[in-house]
């Protein structure tokens, strides 16, 4: 991976208006608004709700890295770059990370407010979930968003994001609580990697809603293995093409 190509994303990314709203003001105020209504003077569903909107916000950014992808394979830049010497993996690699920096921001922001503005009181181990496990876990939604990328089109690739994201947010327990869903929709959940992704970061504030913490990574390490073949595959078969 070129580092110079990766910081170059980087900036390019983070100096988008689209980026400063949604990446890092929407899941901030979506959480400060839930709290309003439905948390009010109760601290542990405010520490649940952290840990939704985190989930969320991480998940958002990851997928949206495809967007940029699905721009420049229509623009033709990404058939130009594979006449460059960076190679194929490196382009790859430097995507995925773009969107794992995406990512970080709502990991870091949202607990940050929900510590310092909500009052929300983990132990060091359960900050570590709700922020480092959950930015790990937006992994299989890079690649996710690399994968629609490399399928979709300038003009499709947003409306096919906001077709996997919608659907991966509420059947995955981020916005209804999973304990509320009738038993055949929880097997959809339970298949879905935003469930997956919930249960780190709500295994820091109520133990009992969560899943062992190593069945949590084998479900999510699975995930990124299969769709980081996708991607590859993807990738070659346009490759192909040049």
């Amino acid at each position: 991976m070129s580092l110079k190509f990766l910081l170059l994303e980087i900036r390019r990314t983070t100096r988008s208006p689209r980026f400063l709203l949604f990446t890092v003001g929407f899941p901030v105020v979506l959480y400060l608004l839930y709290v309003g209504i439905f948390a009010s003077g109760q601290p542990d569903a405010k520490a649940v709700l952290m840990v939704s909107m985190t989930s969320f916000g991480a998940m958002a950014a990851a997928l949206f890295t495809g967007t940029r992808v699905a721009l420049e394979r229509a623009s033709g830049w990404q058939r130009q770059l594979r006449l460059t010497p960076l190679s194929g993996a490196g382009y790859l690699t430097a995507k995925a990370a773009t969107g794992m920096t995406l990512a970080l921001a709502p990991a870091v922001l949202v607990p940050l407010v929900a510590a310092l503005g909500e009052g929300v009181s983990l132990d060091a181990s359960g900050w570590l979930r709700a922020t480092l496990g959950v930015w790990l876990a937006a992994i299989p939604f890079t690649l996710i968003g690399l994968l629609i990328g490399q399928l979709g089109s300038g003009d499709s690739v947003q409306p096919m994001t906001q077709l996997v994201m919608l659907p991966m947010a509420l059947l995955g327990g981020i916005f209804i609580p999973v304990d509320a869903m009738p038993h055949w929709l929880l097997n959809v959940a339970h298949v879905l990697p935003s469930y997956w992704m919930g249960q780190i970061g709500r295994g820091a504030v109520t133990p009992t809603l969560s899943t062992g913490l190593g069945q949590d990574l084998l479900v999510l390490g699975i995930w990124t293995v299969v769709l980081g073949i996708a991607v590859v595959r993807r990738y070659r078969r346009d490759s192909a093409r040049v």
